[in-house]
């Protein structure tokens, strides 16, 4: 399997796991409760990850400590962003854009829980471009 499909099978068993957890506790909850079971769904599914993980920025060659967090980190490959809000907005996604140039990563999930149907909530962004 290559690189690319790996992520690609690791992005779809992400979104997996948020539908069971949306599935399970519904819209309206807060992003926290979301996360906390997003990220024992993936333990308890036995895919890698780490919550809140520290994302350091580097300013002219200097490690910046400036308390940026990932929610949740698939696999020290996929970095996913959650939210619980009515609406998603550019800000977000230039966020997940941020987070995948300061991690050197490729791919990320922006999940918003506040939907009625979680994959209306779900965008797959590509550094460089951007999928639904």
């Amino acid at each position: 399997m290559t690189k690319s499909n790996s992520v690609n099978v690791l992005t779809q068993q992400i979104i997996g796991v948020a539908i069971e957890v949306h599935r399970a506790l519904g819209p309206g909850l807060l992003e926290s409760a979301y996360e906390a079971c997003l990220c024992r769904e993936l333990s308890l599914r036995q895919i890698p990850s780490e919550c809140q993980v520290q994302l350091p920025v580097s300013y002219k060659g200097v490690r910046v400590d400036c308390g940026y967090r990932l929610d949740i980190l698939v696999d020290n490959i996929v970095p996913v962003e959650l939210k619980a809000v009515e609406q998603l907005s550019p800000v977000h996604e230039a966020q997940v854009l941020s987070h995948l140039h300061l991690g050197s990563w490729q791919i990320g999930l922006l999940i918003n829980f506040h939907v009625p149907v979680l994959r209306q909530g779900i965008k797959r962004i590509v550094l460089g471009l951007s999928e639904t």
